[in-house]
C-alpha cells in the first residue's frame, strides 16, 4: 500500500491544536476593507477552530497532521 499524499493547499491554511482541532484563520481580511468596520477587521484576525462538520473531512485530506 503506498503512502498517501497530503493536500498541500490544506496543509497551509490548517493546523491542529494540542487537543487534535483544527485551527484556521477567517476569511474576508484581503480587499475591500473601506467599507468594514475597524471592529469587524480587528475580530477577522484571530485565529479560530474549523466547524465541527467540517473536520472530519479535514482530517482524511491531512493524514500527517
Amino acid at each position: 500500500m503506498p503512502k498517501m499524499k497530503t493536500k498541500r493547499a490544506a496543509a497551509k491554511r490548517f493546523k491542529v491544536t494540542g487537543s487534535g482541532k483544527l485551527k484556521r484563520m477567517k476569511a474576508y481580511k484581503s480587499h475591500i476593507l473601506t467599507k468594514k468596520s475597524r471592529k469587524t477587521k480587528r475580530n477577522l484576525r484571530q485565529a479560530t477552530m474549523t466547524d465541527a462538520t467540517n473536520a472530519k473531512v479535514m482530517k482524511k485530506i491531512l493524514p500527517y497532521l
